[in-house]
Parts: structure tokens; C-alpha cells; sequence
């Protein structure tokens, strides 16, 4: 596995290519990223940040059982927020793990207690294969019930102490990001990536280039623009990202300066569904959407996309 030394830390311990700090390790769910807090110990406790893909939780048990043993499951499950690819093997896990409390925002209930689906993609913001074939995936509401709660009000959950809990809206509506304040160690879910997420090229070979959240998925530019502004004023030193590798060193607070300098030039569409116009949503799921934007893909070619982009990302993952 490729290795990467940590910056300015005093110890010389060496960190994986998604690894926040010793105690918030990162491992790649396909083509999404979920986190473990927790010294890497037998027995230790331990919290899981956010839930990977449907077919996702072998490599999560295992990774678990390897960093802190058999017959541990996590104190919690916090979800950044609720999107296909950050709850998709939730119940697999819990039907392992048993009675784990869940945490979510208010705002994603609707979507995680069967009440909404979410606003659908939009395969009109163009820019890759990711973004073309977004109209493929899932938005219904998963139903987990009262298994999911929402965070304390204080933005502070008992089995994370030392961690704040950030409303970061904009790619969903109770979309959050979690920092500690010792180290200044931020996850940030989907509020902004270490790749280019709307590309299939970029996902697979992980390239590593800042920015905003995946825009087919995006719902308010506005608030997801304020959301990074937000956790720029917070002077991260190490990120770990819903997709793309961790960042690590004191060039963070400056790359996040300059994601929201050129935001609207390089990152809010130019054309799609929510580029001028948000959705609306509230604890009842949605309010009011904009009109869909038609977009054309020439059929041959996007079906040949859409297949080869599938086969080299799932079964690439499955030889790994």
C-alpha cells in the first residue's frame, strides 16, 4: 500500500495516502472514503465516519477487526450526510455491529427515515463520466428509523469529545464536517474533495487537485461555497476528504483560500439544474426543486461509457 510521511508532526510515524493523523485513518470504499477515530488497538475505542458503498462492508469489517479487533464494534456511526455512496452499507454493518448508535443532522432525517427521496443528480453540470452517469444513482430514502439520531445540539457527540460537529450545507442539506480543535484535524465530507469527482479518469487513478464538493449532486452553490469559507476560517492543518486522498501540511489554509477565490469560475457550473437556482428542503424532505435541464449524451457513446467506466471501477476494486 503506498505509504506518505506526515508534515510537521514531531514523531515519525508514517501515515497511508488516506490517513488524517494517527488516530483518524482513511481507507478508499470503491470510489469513496470512510474514516476510523480511535488509537489503532485491540480493544480500543473507536468511531466510524460515515458508511461507504452497498457493496462495501467487507473491506470496512476487515479493516476494523485488523486495527482494533475482533468482537469491537464502533462506539458510533456519525454520517456526513446521507447520499448512496456515505450510507450504502450501513445496514449490512449494523446487522454485524448490533445496537450502534447512529448520527446524522436533522435536515438528512427525511432521507434516512423514508420520508423524501432526494433532490435527483444532475448529468447537466457535464465535466466526466462520474457526472454523466450520476442519473443512475440512487436517491430514494433508506428507512433506518429511530437506529438514526440526530447530533446533540451542542454539536458535540459523547463518543467523540473532542470533536465539533459543522453544519456544512450546499452538496445536501444536513451535510456536516467534524474538527478537532487540538490538532486542527478536519473531516470534510463531501464539502470539498481531493479530486476531480465528476471525472471517472480522475477517480480512478486518485489524482490530487482541491475542489468543491461533486457537482451532480450539489444543490446550493451558495451554501456550499459559505460552507468551505466556514471551514477555511478554522486553519485545518490535515483533511480528510469524502473522495480524493488526505491532505496533510501547512499549504491546506492556503489551498482552501484559493478553491474559494476561483469558486464560481471553477467550480459552480455553467449550465445544470441548480447552477442559478437551489433546491429547498426542511426535516420533511423536499420543499421545492428548479426544473431539470435536458442534456444530450450520444446513446452509443454514453453506453459504452457508462459500462467501461463501471467495469474499471468496481472491478478494479474487487482485484484490489
Amino acid at each position: 500500500m503506498e505509504r506518505q510521511t506526515t508534515e510537521n508532526l514531531t514523531t515519525s510515524v508514517e501515515l497511508g495516502p488516506y490517513d488524517v493523523a494517527e488516530d483518524v485513518r482513511g481507507i478508499k470504499n470503491i470510489f469513496v472514503n470512510v474514516y476510523f477515530v480511535g488509537e489503532s488497538q485491540p480493544g480500543g475505542k473507536w468511531v466510524l465516519v460515515d458508511a461507504g458503498t452497498p457493496s462495501g462492508a467487507d473491506p470496512i469489517l476487515k479493516q476494523a477487526r485488523e486495527w482494533f479487533g475482533d468482537n469491537n464494534p464502533p462506539r458510533a456511526i456519525v454520517l456526513t450526510h446521507g447520499h448512496f455512496d456515505h450510507t450504502g452499507s450501513l445496514e449490512t454493518l449494523l446487522k454485524e455491529w448490533g445496537d450502534v448508535p447512529v448520527y446524522a443532522h436533522p435536515l438528512e432525517m427525511p432521507f434516512l427515515q423514508g420520508k423524501s427521496h432526494y433532490p435527483p443528480p444532475d448529468p447537466a453540470v457535464g465535466g466526466g463520466a462520474m457526472a454523466y452517469m450520476s442519473w443512475m444513482f440512487p436517491t430514494s430514502p433508506s428507512n433506518f428509523g429511530d437506529r438514526v439520531r440526530p447530533f446533540p445540539a451542542d454539536g458535540r457527540i459523547p463518543e467523540l469529545p473532542d470533536w465539533r460537529v459543522i453544519h456544512t450545507p450546499g452538496h445536501s442539506p444536513g451535510h456536516v464536517s467534524l474538527f478537532r480543535e487540538s490538532d486542527r484535524s478536519l473531516i470534510a465530507g463531501d464539502a470539498f474533495t481531493n479530486t476531480n469527482q465528476n471525472s471517472a479518469f480522475a477517480v480512478m487513478t486518485q489524482k490530487q487537485e482541491l475542489h468543491g464538493p461533486p457537482a451532480y449532486f450539489t444543490i446550493d452553490w451558495e451554501a456550499s461555497k459559505r460552507s468551505i469559507q466556514e471551514l477555511a476560517a478554522l486553519n485545518p492543518t490535515a483533511a480528510g476528504t469524502g473522495h480524493g486522498k488526505a491532505i496533510r501540511g501547512i499549504t491546506l489554509p492556503q489551498m482552501l483560500e484559493d478553491l474559494i477565490h476561483n469558486f464560481e469560475a471553477r467550480e459552480v457550473p455553467k449550465s445544470g439544474r441548480y447552477a442559478k437556482q437551489p433546491a429547498h428542503t426542511d426535516e420533511q424532505g423536499i420543499v421545492d426543486m428548479p426544473p431539470p435541464i435536458s442534456y444530450h449524451v450520444a446513446r452509443a457513446v454514453g453506453i459504452g461509457l457508462i459500462v467501461g467506466t463501471v467495469m474499471l471501477l468496481f472491478g478494479g476494486s474487487r482485484k484490489k
